[in-house]
């Protein structure tokens, strides 16, 4: 890794060292004042919608005349609607119940000693992201409700639309009497603020990556800050041979084509060789009608052919693909333990998807597939930390340690043991 330019480092630990000083504020506040300030927080963004679109308008601009990707362009797009959303979102947080001073577990002693491991903030949280306005709003408001400040480094794409953003919510916390340094946005240094950011051990308590996989690699191999990989949605629908067609036929269109650049979107479709006839080609019609460009194996190319429908050939590399776009490969599988094989071998952990009547192959799927959620007869887009209920979501986290699926509050706390005694010895 090449040195990182001095004044960047300091700039970044500057803030840093000011986001500590706010986190312990933040650790102190009572659920009601936390409530108060997150609700606070969607009126300014309201209040503020014409402005936001405005900048964000700027960002879609320069970044269609730079030739962004159409998927790329909507992950950046926030509509007067979309801003109400993440406002709502905001609410949602405040709704929920306070991680912090949860009690895990706790037991008293022969020796008489009480002890208690209960809930607590992890402190200073970095965020790296990619362009992905809503990012910089969920993150913020999941760090005040768990009690943590947050340093976020977003995407350059998205530059004018965060520092928008980041001001009216720093505006808000300081006419709620509470420290702006709560939430904190990199918006200098370039990528050697990232860097420093994620190199920033003992300011910074976590980095949590959000992004592609370049991103997330890069994150996971140079940061000397703990870090919680969030994975790219590589997601599959197997159509299973107990499948009512019907019903496949909703969840393959709903979690390829709702909103195809996001990574709950699905990237593969496979379908049981005893079903392919029947439910192939109307399914491939249908995608291709939506604008899905197909990737088909030769099985699943006759069915596309018979039916009229364009595609190509399928390779390794479409199968290992996260398109993020219009986009799909196609596999006819023998069985269920070849839709089993090809999942092992092509999944992102993210989310798997079967769709079928046989509750035996359900279990099947739901015991041996290795990812963070799985789905029996839903579409793949229900990943997400609204849909479960969480309010908004930090990332879907695809690693096994700490955290798992989509993060959300408990997520960002960590633990403290209170033992209490009264004069024992050892």
């Amino acid at each position: 890794m090449t040195a990182i330019d001095t004044q960047v480092v300091d700039y970044v630990h500057d803030i840093a060292r000011r986001a500590r000083v706010a986190s312990r504020e933040l650790a102190l506040l009572t659920r009601a004042q936390k409530d108060a300030a997150l609700t606070a927080l969607a009126e300014a963004l309201e209040a503020a919608a014409p402005q936001v679109v405005a900048a964000n308008q700027e960002d879609l601009d320069r970044e269609r005349a730079g030739g962004m990707a159409e998927g790329l362009l909507d992950r950046l797009t926030l509509t007067p609607e979309r801003v109400r959303a993440v406002a709502q979102a905001l609410r949602d947080v405040a709704a929920l119940p306070d991680p912090v001073g949860e009690v895990v577990r706790g037991s008293t002693l022969a020796n008489g000693l009480t002890i208690r491991q209960v809930r607590v903030p992890m402190g200073v949280v970095g965020m790296i992201y990619e362009a992905r306005p809503n990012v910089t709003v969920d993150a913020a408001g999941l760090g005040l409700k768990s009690g943590n400040a947050v340093i976020l480094r977003g995407g350059s794409a998205a530059g004018r639309t965060n520092e928008t953003l980041v001001g009216i919510l720093r505006d808000a916390l300081v006419a709620q009497g509470l420290p702006a340094d709560a939430i904190n946005l990199l918006s200098e240094g370039g990528r050697d603020a990232g860097r420093a950011l994620m190199t920033a051990r003992g300011l910074v308590d976590l980095v949590i990556p959000r992004g592609g996989a370049s991103l997330i690699q890069t994150v996971v191999t140079e940061s000397t800050v703990p870090v919680i990989e969030t994975g790219v949605g590589n997601c599959h629908v197997y159509v299973d041979a107990g499948a009512e067609l019907g019903t496949a036929l909703a969840i393959t269109i709903n979690s390829k084509t709702h909103r195809p650049s996001v990574c709950n979107a699905a990237e593969s479709l496979l379908v049981h060789q005893d079903v392919a006839a029947d439910f192939l080609p109307k399914a491939l019609a249908e995608l291709a009608g939506a604008g899905v460009v197909l990737h088909t194996d030769e099985r699943a190319g006759q069915y596309a052919e018979a039916a009229g429908v364009a595609h190509d050939t399928v390779t390794q590399e479409h199968f290992a693909t996260e398109f993020l776009a219009l986009e799909m490969s196609v596999a006819v599988v023998d069985d269920l333990d070849g839709a089993l094989a090809h999942v092992q071998q092509y999944t992102s952990g993210h989310t798997e998807a079967i769709v079928t009547e046989d509750r035996a192959a359900a279990r099947r799927w739901v015991n041996e597939v290795d990812a963070a959620a799985v789905m029996v007869n839903a579409s793949t887009r229900f990943t997400d930390g609204g849909e479960f209920g969480f309010g908004a979501e930090i990332g879907i986290s695809t690693q096994k340690l700490h955290a798992r699926g989509p993060m959300a509050l408990p997520e960002l706390t960590t633990t403290k043991w209170v033992v209490e005694g009264d004069g024992q010895t050892r």
